[in-house]
């Protein structure tokens, strides 16, 4: 597949996006995909207009969300490409009948997005939707917390170190902190893990304003939740450096290339 920028063509202008800031929640990013030519096998999109300074790949975990998925993929191309960003999306799906581990299938898309050479990487879950096309899918200098204010719980802070629902942060940052533990298998604990990763290694959380960090989030059933969760964060809270994408393993049945993303399942 042919990736190349067009390097001839002029810079695409971000500074008209991120004040212009246009609400994208709204019937028509939802009912159909939008020129779909423009999208790549994969799910790849390149501007075709001006030259792109943001690279990104977006890493969804997922197991039995056919509706919200469905629903996720329509909007989050019909949104992104109107930030005039190359992006990519890779969905990976755990196929077997263990517990649910979210942080794994993030380690599994981060080491694919690596090999493809991504420079930013953003960790999404399938029921979150952004509301403001400002608020740029990219990475800043430290690992970016990008739902702060979410509908479900009145568009207030969850809680102050909440770390959860969809981080960007760079690729090199990722490795830092060795990515995410493999521990986690249920529900809970493993995004306050990365966020206490983050932490150890010197780096801060970016949050931006209201403006900016507004999303709505799906309804779902409840995951079923780790039984021994406390114990849990403080044996992974010991094993930062050993346990993580150091430590990965796992079985890869296939990878297809879809029209809308690349899926990547897999078997923990």
């Amino acid at each position: 597949m042919d990736t190349a920028v067009n390097t001839k063509l002029p810079k695409c202008d971000y500074e008209q996006i991120i004040f212009g800031n246009e609400f994208a929640y709204r019937g028509a990013y939802f009912r159909e995909l939008l020129n779909l030519n423009e999208i790549r096998q994969g799910g790849e999109f390149i501007p075709s207009e001006c030259r792109p300074e943001f690279s990104t790949a977006i890493i969804i975990p997922y197991r039995h969300r056919k509706d919200q998925l469905e629903a996720f993929i329509v909007y989050i191309h019909n949104f992104m490409r109107q930030q005039q960003i190359h992006y990519r999306i890779f969905l990976v799906e755990q196929n077997d009948e263990k517990p649910f581990n979210r942080a794994k299938l993030l380690n599994i898309g981060a080491v694919h997005a690596i090999k493809e050479k991504f420079p930013c990487l953003i960790f999404h879950d399938v029921d979150l939707f952004p509301m403001n096309v400002g608020n740029l899918y990219v990475c800043t200098a430290q690992p970016r917390h990008m739902p702060v204010y979410i509908d479900k719980y009145h568009f207030n802070v969850v809680y102050k170190d909440y770390f959860g629902g969809c981080v960007a942060m760079r690729t090199e940052t990722f490795q830092i902190i060795n990515g995410m533990s493999n521990l986690f298998f249920g529900w809970g604990g493993e995004d306050d893990n990365c966020f206490d990763r983050v932490k150890s290694k010197g780096f801060k959380i970016c949050r931006f304003g209201p403006n900016y960090s507004k999303y709505m989030m799906l309804p779902h059933k409840k995951e079923i939740p780790i039984v021994h969760l406390k114990a849990l964060m403080e044996n992974a809270a010991k094993q930062f450096h050993t346990d993580g994408l150091n430590s990965l393993n796992y079985t890869e049945k296939i990878v297809i290339l879809q029209p809308f993303y690349t899926h990547i399942r897999v078997e923990l």
